[in-house]
């Protein structure tokens, strides 16, 4: 394991569920993180793999909490699949299955919706999801749309257990087709420099901070970041030992972040 040095770092990029917050309650250390984050001019963005919300909801989800967070400080999976298509293909149609995150971003970016020959079908998680609306995507893929995925999640911790997440979810309609999604959320480093980009940061004067090894921790270290792995969510020292790369430091918590730094000056 390496050390960095927070207080040289100039943007910090986070992830949310298992970070910030876990279900409806805000993680110990976190008031003392953005605090010492607004103190310091750092840059930080709130990155989510969760297509489900607007940042305007983020937003509103961290003020029920206590956080005072600007919508300008997040970027979800949904605005890095509208920004993705909006690159490739500007004013594309599309069949979408989400949520409101998902077609806001969409909408945002001048994508139309199509039931009928759209050029993507487009997954993300949400409640419309069903054997019709699964029956339909198959088959606009099998017409010819491509298929894409907001992201590659298998799964998302709910209240008393795990749900299945967008990655699960896509994996009938790839089956059924014979065709691959491609997932534009995290791990994908589009969405990471996209981020950096946001930030105006340069990667190696940005730290990655998350509690997954397998999106977080791979897709800071692939875009050239410096990365924390807090054991606050998914991950536990045990786990880590399983994977073939390390991040950069392991704490326990943001509020960690705060001590390290206040401990170097």
């Amino acid at each position: 394991m390496g050390k960095i040095n927070f207080n040289e770092m100039k943007g910090f990029i986070c992830d949310m569920d298992g970070v910030i917050y876990h279900g409806n309650k805000i993680l110990p250390g976190v008031v003392e993180f953005i605090d010492w984050l607004h103190e310091n001019n750092k840059e930080y963005l709130f990155l989510t793999n969760s297509s489900n919300c607007t940042p305007r909801e983020l937003n509103q989800k961290l003020a029920r909490m206590g956080l005072d967070v600007p919508e300008e400080h997040f970027y979800t999976s949904a605005l890095a699949t509208a920004a993705f298509l909006k690159e490739q293909a500007p004013g594309c149609s599309v069949y979408a299955i989400g949520e409101a995150g998902l077609f806001n971003a969409l909408y945002d970016a001048g994508i139309t919706m199509n039931d009928v020959n759209p050029d993507y079908v487009v997954i993300g998680e949400g409640k419309t999801y069903s054997l019709d609306t699964l029956t339909k995507a198959t088959n606009l893929v099998l017409k010819g749309a491509k298929l894409i995925g907001a992201n590659s999640d298998l799964t998302g911790p709910i209240e008393n257990g795990i749900a299945p997440a967008c990655k699960a979810l896509t994996a009938p309609i790839e089956m059924a087709t014979g065709k691959q999604a491609y997932f534009c959320g995290k791990p994908n480093p589009l969405m990471m420099r996209t981020g950096l980009r946001i930030l105006n940061c340069h990667s190696r004067d940005a730290v990655m901070v998350g509690d997954r090894m397998d999106t977080d921790v791979i897709s800071g270290l692939e875009s050239g970041m410096s990365t924390v792995l807090v054991l606050s969510g998914i991950s536990t020292r045990e786990t880590l030992a399983t994977y073939a790369y390390r991040p950069t430091v392991v704490l326990d918590g943001v509020g960690d972040i705060v001590k390290e730094a206040k401990a170097s000056l």
